[in-house]
């Protein structure tokens, strides 16, 4: 089949990077949101909005027509908001060919049903779940669209699919990995946005390295609660998807959610800030699912929860944080029997 074989749908800046990453070896579609959009992108070489001073490869054709994918016979990114996944891939889903590989780069929950990203593109589009894999990891766009070193990890329910997205996606400046544990790297993805607020929160107000040091670590711990009640293998959270994407998401400014925490310290509301933030900062629509699905399970999440205080219930930033510090003291380690006896099943 001539014409391009992979197809990144959505022209924000994360699926803006994939496609010219991918656009420097082989022909790409890049389905932007609509025709304006498309038309700017195409125009400019250049997302000026969203990837501002990176340009396209001649090899990228940026386009808002879902039937573009109707050719693609390889490879199709899912790279849209996580509140936008479900209606997007039900506009494509007659587009997308049976034999096509599906991956999905978004990172969130479903509000109401919960579902992760992967089960929301397979039921929007009537895709068999085991044709979706997903890839997370520490992956701030602007830095990868510049070419800096980066990691990843892929994660799917059929190995040879995991195999065949590195093989396509992956390069010497993006190193991939694969993991059979979907479900622990899709949850990583999502509930490390939420403490990337808090940390961010935790910058805005001075608290110091030491400070967020803590509220990291201690927000990955209630991270991997949620994921081993879930489920999860608690060594997926020790990985690139778990304590890698912390990091970066936490520590650098590039990140939105981090950005997102810093002006709710100053005292602005989401309301305000959800209009006016430069991209999608998705722990703000992840929280509540997170607190829902930890409520199911019957998991505590104290940092989530004073996330969700600090969005919608008016609560300061600041006295979110002083709650935490406030909370009894508890054995760090009193989660630990549950991780290695869930260590021990999975092996």
């Amino acid at each position: 089949m001539n014409g391009p074989q992979v197809a990144v749908v959505g022209a924000g800046a994360w699926g803006t990077t994939l496609a010219v990453m991918l656009g420097k070896v082989e022909p790409v579609v890049l389905v932007a949101h609509d025709a304006e959009s498309a038309d700017r992108i195409s125009a400019a070489r250049e997302n000026e909005r969203r990837l501002p001073g990176i340009e396209l490869p001649d090899a990228v054709t940026v386009t808002a027509d879902p039937a573009s994918l109707a050719d693609i016979a390889d490879l199709v990114i899912f790279a849209v908001p996580s509140n936008h996944l479900r209606a997007i891939a039900e506009r494509v889903a007659q587009h997308v060919a049976p034999s096509v590989d599906v991956l999905s780069v978004v990172k969130g929950l479903e509000a109401g049903s919960l579902l992760r990203m992967s089960q929301v593109i397979a039921q929007a589009a009537e895709i068999g779940p085991r044709r979706v894999a997903a890839l997370s990891g520490p992956n701030l766009a602007a830095e990868i669209a510049r070419g800096l070193p980066a990691s990843a990890v892929v994660a799917a329910e059929e190995p040879e699919l995991a195999d065949r997205v590195v093989e396509r996606v992956g390069r010497r400046e993006f190193r991939l990995y694969v993991n059979s544990d979907l479900l622990g790297v899709e949850l990583c993805g999502a509930l490390k946005n939420i403490v990337a607020i808090a940390a961010g929160a935790a910058d805005g107000l001075g608290f110091g390295d030491n400070g967020k040091a803590g509220l990291m670590t201690r927000g990955l711990a209630e991270m991997t609660r949620l994921g081993i009640a879930a489920g999860a293998n608690p060594l997926t959270f020790a990985g690139l998807a778990g304590i890698g994407d912390v990091i970066a998401t936490c520590g650098s400014t590039l990140s939105r959610n981090h950005r997102l925490g810093v002006e709710l310290a100053k005292g602005r509301p989401w309301a305000d800030l959800e209009q006016t933030l430069p991209g999608v900062a998705e722990g703000a629509y992840t929280v509540d699912a997170a607190l829902a699905l930890a409520r199911r399970h019957g998991v505590e999440m104290p940092i989530a929860q004073e996330v969700h205080n600090a969005l919608f219930e008016g609560k300061s930033v600041q006295r979110c944080l002083i709650d935490l510090l406030a909370r009894e003291s508890k054995d760090e380690l009193a989660d630990f029997p549950a991780w290695a006896e869930r260590i021990r099943e999975d092996g």
